[in-house]
């Protein structure tokens, strides 16, 4: 059971019209990619995703489920938002109550075993080797577990364990926490046991509804078998517009730590289906990943971008994020930036942090415009299909001076990927022969 329902309003006007788990990520793929590749290589052919906020966008995404092999008979991808039972009905007011309304669903598969994932964390894990452990410990419930810096801890859940890893007490955001194992959202739970404590959970009045705030402390109450999995790959809650960011531009590292060439274990996903990209004579591409049906004529540093985006002549992206079919118009910069779906950028605009001093970023919502001349300044967010006007009079000289400054970026860029390119030829081969190596560390413990 996948909670994908998540609002994740500290991602600003990225989620004003979808629901986190849709947001895009990498260029070609959407955070709910992440478990539900999870579930495919780790043989879970039936999957039910909770939505809720602004469902739209996720369901028409998800759809039968195919890009991710969940479309057979006697499985596959069922979208499960709230919905009325005779005359009453109710939203979802926690995760528990997510699970506890659709147990009828689940127990339509009869199973012994149930895993609940949360649909916005990017991570690589074989819920088959955590169901494992389950399993051969007897539990009532395994919780999977991160080890974060104890100055992080005190925001997430807690588990304090024993040295067979059995939870002793859980934390939920403590101030000062005893341990820095976080809990990552993923649980596996033997189904008969949690359906009861579901069940006494929903009758009860004053109860929140949520897994970490009452059936997990509930269950250390009672007495269950509760263990946590320890896992040391990569994981990341991308939950602010700071760690999405930083999330992508991890990519583009020369090391990694999310390795997106793992043939075993690839992160599957549905794209369009577009023609490949195409570079200009003129064009400069350093450091950066370019998508298919993308149209790059100006430069482009360090910076990944999604199908069908256009970079048009003198034009510099640099640092940022443009998603599906969004527009850089001639002589515009855009620096440290993420930039929504169908926007268009004019000419002459200026986006983000130019100085490179604030180390802030800019955030342009879904179809929104700026006008020739136009500037969004760094930390600043643009709503969705909004327009930001042009130049004001007299802001010619302005608008051709970002596009002379643009210019010399390009030049300049041109003159690395040069030397770049000169020093390349003679380490060519065997960059080939570590490529694989070198995009990543895999999936650590879970390699």
């Amino acid at each position: 059971m996948l909670l994908a329902g998540g609002q994740g309003s500290r991602l600003g006007v990225l989620t004003h019209e979808r629901a986190k788990p849709a947001v895009a990520y990498g260029g070609k793929y959407r955070i709910i990619d992440f478990p539900l590749s999870n579930c495919a290589h780790s043989g879970i052919d039936a999957v039910g995703v909770l939505t809720q906020y602004q469902p739209l966008e996720l369901n028409t995404y998800i759809g039968n489920g195919s890009p991710w092999d969940l479309d057979s008979l006697t499985g596959g991808a069922f979208v499960l938002p709230p919905y009325v039972k005779g005359k009453s009905g109710k939203w979802y007011s926690g995760t528990a109550d997510a699970i506890y309304q659709n147990k009828y669903f689940i127990e339509q598969f009869d199973p012994d075993y149930l895993v609940v994932l949360s649909g916005d964390h990017i991570y690589k894990m074989n819920y088959d080797w955590l169901i494992g452990e389950h399993r051969a410990k007897g539990a009532d419930a395994t919780i999977a577990v991160i080890p974060v810096p104890m100055e992080e801890a005190s925001r997430f859940g807690i588990m304090i364990t024993d040295k067979d890893m059995r939870i002793k007490q859980f934390e939920e955001k403590p101030e000062r926490p005893k341990s820095n194992l976080a809990s990552m959202g993923v649980y596996a739970f033997t189904w008969p046991v949690l359906r009861a404590y579901l069940d006494a959970d929903a009758a009860n009045e004053k109860s929140s509804n949520d897994f970490g705030k009452d059936i997990i402390p509930a269950m250390l109450k009672g007495k269950e078998r509760l263990f946590a999995y320890e896992y040391s790959g990569y994981w990341k809650d991308v939950g602010t517009i700071r760690s999405l960011w930083e999330a992508n531009m991890e990519l583009l590292q020369d090391y990694p730590p999310l390795n997106l060439y793992d043939d075993p274990w690839r992160i599957l996903s549905r794209n369009p289906n577009e023609p490949p990209h195409y570079v200009d004579a003129g064009a400069v591409i350093t450091n950066s990943m370019i998508s298919e049906g993308c149209h790059i004529y100006g430069t482009v540093i360090n910076s990944i971008l999604s199908s069908g985006v256009t970079v048009a002549k003198n034009a510099v992206v640099r640092d940022s994020i443009i998603m599906t079919e969004s527009e850089i118009g001639e002589g515009s910069i855009v620096d440290m930036s993420i930039i929504d779906e169908e926007v268009k950028v004019g000419k002459g605009c200026r986006i983000g942090d130019y100085a490179g001093a604030s180390h802030k970023i800019a955030v342009i919502g879904k179809k929104a415009v700026i006008e020739d001349g136009g500037s969004v300044a760094a930390n600043e967010q643009v709503g969705v299909s909004e327009t930001v006007p042009a130049a004001a009079a007299g802001s010619a000289a302005a608008a051709c001076a970002v596009s002379k400054a643009g210019r010399s970026a390009a030049a300049a860029a041109k003159t690395v990927a040069a030397k770049k390119t000169a020093a390349g030829k003679a380490s060519g081969a065997a960059a080939k022969t570590s490529a694989a190596k070198k995009r990543g560390a895999g999936m650590g413990k879970e390699a």
